[in-house]
């Protein structure tokens, strides 16, 4: 909304306004839900021009020539005039407003914020207030924050109760509002059941680790104690092995024996002569 103290607009684009508004809202009414494509036709900024009355003022030649730059969308060199108007008069209401509006138009949503709550607390004009704050729910929304949104639009109805455009976007930011709700809650139990089957699925990791830990102990156990009882084993002899084998014992003993008596006969019948 390009503010200038007083509010004027030609009777066809006030009736084309309304008329689209109106054929909006029983859409609405008629589909029983909120369109989100519809919110682009009441969440511009309230949009008000007059001229200014006719003053040499600094101040005021910058605001108008920013309230013409505004008019054809040029909407950087508006917020350079308005700034202008600023630096010759601190706080000047209409300047202060129209910043905002020129700041909102370029998307730079929470600087236009910031206007329009300023706006909002310094104007005097109640219909100025509301339009102010109107603006303000308008910039929340567009970031997504609705209960800020909410909350501005309301402040908006408590200075202006009829105004329909401030109504359409409160019940649109209570239906975001409400829809994120829900969504956060779900997705809140999406998020600790994935984390939930996580930690079962890790649980069943563990456990079919330590399993297989437990069975290979197990196997090297069982390794261990065959292995010992191979080294504890004596080899098993046949009753008939073990007689041949004492009975080769017996001829070698014999035989060592007979060999033994042959020496001894050797050396008693040896002749030992001696040299006279």
């Amino acid at each position: 909304m390009v503010y200038t103290g007083k509010k004027e607009r030609s009777i066809r684009k006030e009736q084309t306004r309304m008329k689209k508004l109106m054929n909006a809202m029983q859409e609405i009414k008629a589909s029983k839900r909120l369109l989100p494509s519809l919110i682009v036709l009441v969440c511009l900024c309230m949009h008000t021009h007059a001229q200014l009355p006719f003053s040499t003022a600094p101040e005021k030649v910058a605001t108008r020539n920013g309230n013409k730059q505004f008019e054809k969308e040029n909407y950087a060199e508006a917020e350079a005039d308005y700034k202008k108007a600023l630096d010759k008069k601190n706080n000047m209401p209409e300047a202060n407003f129209n910043l905002g509006d020129a700041q909102y138009q370029q998307k730079r949503y929470e600087e236009a914020e910031k206007q329009f709550t300023l706006s909002a607390k310094t104007n005097s004009d109640k219909s100025v207030q509301a339009k102010a704050y109107h603006n303000l729910g308008n910039s929340f929304l567009s970031r997504e924050k609705y209960e800020d949104a909410v909350k501005a639009y309301k402040e908006s109805l408590k200075l202006n109760p009829s105004d329909v455009e401030t109504k359409y976007n409160l019940a649109y930011a209570n239906a975001k509002l409400k829809s994120k709700n829900q969504g956060g809650e779900g997705q809140d139990k999406q998020q600790q059941k994935d984390q939930q089957q996580k930690q079962q699925e890790q649980q069943n990791k563990e456990q079919k680790e330590n399993e297989q830990n437990k069975d290979q102990q197990s196997e090297n156990k069982d390794q261990q104690k065959d292995g010992q009882k191979k080294q504890g084993q004596q080899p098993k002899l046949s009753k008939e092995d073990a007689e041949k084998m004492l009975q080769a014992l017996q001829n070698e003993e014999q035989k060592t024996n007979q060999k033994m008596q042959q020496k001894q006969v050797k050396v008693t019948n040896v002749k030992i002569e001696k040299d006279w």
